[in-house]
């Protein structure tokens, strides 16, 4: 027994413990991008937990490099459940397997989604019936012979938006890209949407339906976010956890970073705000902004991210 206490007092022992902390239990992350604001913001500091969803095979942090090889072929030691719908989820990027990502969980294997401008529709696997029973005929649109649901999440968890903070928005990104985004173009003629102007054949909106074990990964920030509708579905091998609570958040971007999006994390939204009614664009405001700078944001410490997630969103 004094054997072990030595050797958990040591520096060996501490790294040690701190590894098997990291790699089972739960991780920092820190939300480097806008594009789940206005729930989680630049500068939120998290605990995710890594057993939400099984236990992960361990990874050293930041280099990516797996600890044990990958028994199960799912990329989990132990498997556990699967990310539900309206979930926020922590995963490593398909495109990149050592950068990891926090989105919201908006549709599983086997359901089907249309998405155009500020509107994303999705027939959930379990049928019309389904539909019918869990959501308002107002939020419900027929297309295809079968029922979607408008914009199913967004009502509940009021961090959910379309504002772009650059010219266009996600739906024109998608078509200017066409060729290289996950969602097949498609044209639906009993679909109540206008027709895309830059695509080379008529389409109005953008289809998928989601692979088996496969989860649809789309941030809160709908039209400044970089998600599946870009690089693709997340099979469950990727999957990590689940946002825990923040632990610190501060204001640290620059009034450049701001204002222009150099760096990126543009947002004209809070610095209207900060700034009230001078040009944002202006020295005035930038030197508001340089005050408002280094704001430690007290409200969200030690928050639990579900709690945060149903919030009015002030910021």
């Amino acid at each position: 027994m004094n054997k072990l206490k030595t050797f958990l007092s040591s520096w060996t022992g501490t790294i040690i413990i701190v590894l098997l902390f990291v790699s089972f239990i739960a991780q920092s992350f820190i939300i480097p991008s806008g594009s789940m604001k206005r729930t989680l913001l630049i500068g939120d500091f998290l605990f995710g937990t890594k057993f939400s969803y099984g236990v992960p095979i361990p990874t050293l942090p930041v280099i990516g490099t797996k600890l044990l090889p990958d028994f199960n072929g799912n990329g989990h030691l132990i498997e556990g459940d699967r990310p539900k719908r309206e979930d926020i989820v922590i995963f490593y990027v398909p495109t990149n397997k050592k950068q990891n990502f926090v989105k919201r969980c908006v549709a599983v294997g086997g359901d089907e989604l249309l998405y155009y401008d500020k509107h994303l529709l999705i027939h959930f696997h379990e049928g019309d019936e389904y539909i019918k029973k869990n959501y308002p005929s107002k939020k419900i649109v027929k297309a295809m012979g079968k029922l979607w649901v408008d914009n199913p999440y967004k009502d509940k968890y009021k961090g959910i938006q379309y504002s772009p903070e650059y010219r266009g928005n996600s739906f024109m990104l998608m078509q200017y890209n066409i060729n290289k985004i996950d969602m097949k173009p498609v044209y639906i003629e009993d679909l109540d949407a206008p027709v895309g102007g830059l695509s080379p054949t008529p389409m109005n909106a953008f289809y998928k339906k989601v692979s088996p074990d496969h989860f649809y990964m789309i941030g809160d920030n709908r039209d400044n976010s970089d998600d599946s509708r870009f690089w693709g579905e997340v099979p469950y091998s990727l999957i990590i956890g689940k946002p825990w609570f923040t632990y610190f958040s501060i204001e640290y971007r620059s009034y450049e970073r701001v204002a222009k999006g150099v760096g990126g994390g543009r947002d004209f939204q809070l610095l209207k705000k900060i700034c009230k009614g001078v040009d944002p664009l202006s020295k005035e405001c930038k030197a508001k902004w340089n005050k408002y700078r280094f704001t430690i944001r007290w409200e969200r410490m030690f928050r639990s991210i579900d709690s945060i997630q149903r919030d009015e969103p002030t910021r």
